[in-house]
């Protein structure tokens, strides 16, 4: 098997400014990368979380991204293992994400909320069971 990291992720946004400031407001990330169509977040030392201006994403790729509804999602989910669900859940409600699903014990184990952030994207805060 290949030696292969993902340290990169990126998003189609509407709104550049917007974007950056939900995700500042939410998860408190610093930025990286910060041009005119594109910002660059640092979730950790070896992660990033890329927001791209939905039309400059286009001309890269030559391909619109969809815009959902405002209900809808996009068939994406960026997972986030956090120390506090409620607190985390909080900031994000306090940024602007709609919540989809409270905070409940999953199948596999976690705490998890499910949200929308404003361009359609899922976002999930968790924390994994103790281990004894």
């Amino acid at each position: 098997m290949p030696d292969v990291k993902l340290v990169l992720t990126i998003l189609a946004v509407s709104d550049l400014a917007r974007a950056v400031k939900f995700y500042r407001d939410a998860f408190g990330f610093g930025i990286h990368v910060d041009v005119p169509v594109y910002v660059e977040l640092e979730v950790s030392d070896r992660h990033h979380l890329g927001l791209y201006q939905r039309e400059a994403w286009a001309r890269v790729t030559t391909r619109a991204p969809l815009v959902p509804a405002e209900d809808e999602v996009i068939g994406n989910e960026l997972y986030f293992l956090v120390d506090d669900v409620q607190e985390a859940s909080s900031r994000i409600e306090r940024a602007g994400g709609t919540l989809l699903s409270s905070a409940a014990m999953r199948p596999w184990g976690d705490l998890a909320a499910y949200y929308r952030d404003p361009d359609g994207n899922v976002l999930v805060v968790a924390t994994p069971p103790i281990e004894t």
